[in-house]
């Protein structure tokens, strides 16, 4: 019963990129690995850039610094 969490910056991600990321995710792992999508569980996070941090500092000050 495989479990994906996938985490992502909260930047605009459709549902069309959502349902893609689901279904590629429990396809890749049925073929590699044979699991049953039917017991394969994706959750995707949107985050916060200030809540993601990158070299000590938060992606949206990271960012500013180019």
């Amino acid at each position: 019963m495989p479990y994906v969490n996938i985490k992502v910056t909260n930047e605009g991600v459709t549902r069309e990129q959502k349902t893609r990321l689901i279904k590629g995710v429990t396809d890749l792992l049925r073929d590699v690995l044979g699991k049953d999508p039917a017991t394969t569980f994706v959750v995707i996070d949107e985050v916060e850039l200030i809540d993601w941090g990158i070299g000590g500092m938060n992606v949206e000050d990271w960012r500013k610094q180019g």
